[in-house]
């Protein structure tokens, strides 16, 4: 079960469903660019990449070499992918089958 779902809450909900309200990219990008400083964006976005990275086999020290990123982010990101709740598969998996 997600871990999340231990501190699930009403802004939480409302938050998530902000989210899901979103149309498009530029909308996207407008209120993440409001709700989060650029770093934290950065931080988000820079996880995913290393989970798709790790989805597809390469090593700690090729993602070190491809991105600026921490060993401990790595491991964070590696331990949800094989422990975690699937989020990042299946968030990895679809946008794999949406990709041209």
């Amino acid at each position: 079960m997600p871990r999340i779902r231990n501190d699930r809450s009403e802004s939480i909900d409302q938050l998530f469903h902000a989210i899901l309200s979103l149309q498009d990219l530029d909308e996207c990008y407008r209120f993440f660019g409001d709700l989060l400083t650029v770093q934290e964006l950065s931080a988000f976005a820079q996880r995913l990449q290393v989970a798709g990275m790790l989805s597809d086999g390469k090593t700690y020290e090729a993602i070190r070499a491809e991105i600026a990123t921490s060993s401990s982010t790595i491991t964070r990101v590696n331990t949800e992918l094989r422990y975690g709740s699937g989020g990042y598969r299946m968030v990895l998996e679809r946008l794999r089958a949406s990709s041209p």
